[in-house]
């Protein structure tokens, strides 16, 4: 095992200075503060010799202070800014764990001074793989030993599946069961004890995973939070390539031009919007929508602000589900509400990366494949090889149930990317498969619709649920998922609903603009009358 320690940053300290009268001399000792703060940075560099973990190098053990920004020079371009803003005192260390004898992931564990006992591992997103350092920073300020892993592979993309099927293994499920495992053996080395309580926090590719864990390793996690999940992983890549199927290149009388997609918007709030009680520019169920856009048809001399006979046929077919020739679906329709962001990622003319290197480099093997050609055998033959059982569609949850373990399930109902209506199918599936009612499922699994909320984050909405470092209102439970599910496995207090924060403007600085209580499912808000933007004015039914 090599081992090698980055420069300890160096920290101001401020001595407390006590006069003692013993030979007539003035001794400054230092506070038990400082002294804490040493022993840290001591321990710090000194924990890379002590880890002694299979299969594993050890890069470096580096002491971050809280406010830094932190440089990450060999972070991939693909991935973001090389630097991180660290806000708390933490031990940052990296390692190498080899997951095969051609396959590894590069993990960091996270330690913060101000540990609380609790360790998390967050999760990734797309078919890449990128530490979420975001999501690391988040946690570490409030105490978690957390730790996150690049997925088996380097960047966004997903070539290093090529021909590599313990690559594929590692984005399947092994990169982040093995960085749960190693992380939690770094942080019982350097606290000197065992955590007291484990919890994921993921979102899309990351709540996929939340649930592969919940499935296959039950024993991980006391507390898991998923958000817009990546459940039937292999078709939900068939779903995502068919648009381009349905639009073609920019060029084709299907495609629908981006600049008409607010007018399709317009239309469908115009026919949906009321269905909550309230026009508010926000679906608080668009699974209720069955928005028809055939009255957007242009009539005879219009040509702005209208579509053609043949881009009404493409519309109705994005809002509509997927099937194969035999019938079987391969994933529900995307939902009403997200179409303007849908339009420059699904809608734009162009193939959807994902699922191009998906096919290409993990199902074919072929790095010619053309996705123009995606059609019902591509999607039947994908979900038959699901390598790795990536799809993650067990219904049987009884091990996580037996064990304690808790499951906080969100999605945000204008997601462009993973049709929200995927995550209720996927919790009726639970309950069927274990014959437990949503009163039974309470005990153990909560899943919320978070109305306005995009891909994880962001939207018209009210948003901000806790659920990231930049979608944090309050850490009070009622209005932070992460704190609401701490508080549930540690106090058994669960969650009725999740209060969500829609800041003026969407600009945190400026303040509340209003909330809302986002319902348990199967419940929805309908709007009870009063100030729309008081909580007390809408009600879930």
């Amino acid at each position: 095992m090599r081992t090698s320690s980055h420069p300890i940053a160096n920290m101001k300290l401020q001595l407390l200075s006590l006069p003692l009268l013993t030979f007539g001399v003035v001794v400054a000792y230092p506070s038990a503060l400082e002294e804490r703060a040493d022993n840290f940075q001591s321990k710090c560099a000194a924990i890379g010799s002590k880890l002694k973990i299979k299969d594993a190098t050890v890069y470096f053990s580096q002491f971050v202070e809280g406010g830094t920004n932190l440089d990450i020079p060999d972070y991939n371009v693909t991935c973001g800014a090389p630097n991180q803003f660290v806000p708390s005192d933490i031990c940052r260390i990296g390692l190498f764990v080899a997951t095969s004898k051609r396959s590894g992931i590069n993990m960091e564990a996270w330690l913060p001074a101000n540990w609380t006992g609790r360790f998390l591992s967050t999760g990734n997103g797309g078919v890449g793989g990128c530490i979420g350092y975001d999501d690391m920073a988040y946690t570490t300020s409030l105490g978690f030993a957390s730790v996150g892993a690049n997925n088996g592979h380097n960047g966004t993309g997903g070539g290093a599946f090529y021909n590599n099927p313990d690559v594929v293994a590692d984005f399947a499920y092994r990169s982040l069961h093995t960085g749960v495992v190693v992380g939690k053996q770094i942080s019982k080395t350097f606290y000197g004890k065992d955590h007291s309580k484990s919890y994921y926090l993921g979102c899309s590719t990351g709540g996929r995973q939340g649930f592969k864990e919940a499935q296959d390793f039950p024993e991980d996690f006391d507390g898991i939070v998923a958000g817009a999940p990546a459940v039937a992983f292999n078709n939900l890549s068939s779903w995502s390539g068919v648009f381009y199927t349905y639009t073609g290149p920019p060029t084709a009388a299907t495609y629908v031009p981006t600049n008409l997609w607010p007018v399709i918007h317009a239309d469908i709030l115009k026919q949906c919007d009321s269905i909550d009680g309230y026009a508010d520019g926000i679906l608080e169920d668009p699974s209720l929508c069955k928005y028809d856009p055939t009255g957007l048809t242009c009539k005879s001399g219009q040509s702005s602000n209208c579509l053609t006979a043949t881009q009404v046929n493409t519309v109705k077919k994005i809002f509509s589900p997927v099937y194969t020739d035999d019938g079987s679906l391969v994933y529900p329709r995307m939902q009403p509400g997200s179409e303007i962001v849908a339009s420059f990622v699904y809608y734009n003319g162009q193939p959807f990366p994902y699922t191009e290197d998906w096919y290409r480099y993990a199902i074919y093997n072929d790095p010619t494949w053309d996705p123009a050609t995606l059609d019902s055998d591509d999607m039947e033959y994908a979900a038959r090889k699901n390598p790795s059982n990536i799809e993650t569609w067990k219904g049987d949850l009884s091990a996580v149930k037996k064990r304690g373990t808790k499951i906080i399930h969100y999605h945000g109902l204008m997601d462009a990317i993973i049709s929200s209506e995927n995550s209720p199918r996927y919790y009726e599936h639970v309950s069927k498969t274990m014959g437990l009612s949503p009163q039974q499922l309470d005990s153990f699994y909560r899943f919320f619709r978070i109305s306005g909320m995009g891909h994880c984050a962001g939207g018209d909405g009210a948003h901000a649920i806790g659920q990231s470092r930049s979608e944090v209102n309050s850490l009070d439970p009622s209005q932070n998922v992460l704190q609401a599910m701490v508080q549930w496995v540690e106090k058994g207090v669960a969650p009725e609903t999740i209060v969500g924060t829609r800041w003026v403007d969407d600009t945190q600085s400026l303040g509340v603009d209003y909330q809302r209580a986002h319902c348990k499912y199967p419940k929805r808000n309908v709007y009870n009358g009063g100030d729309p933007k008081k909580i007390g004015s809408w009600k879930c039914v």
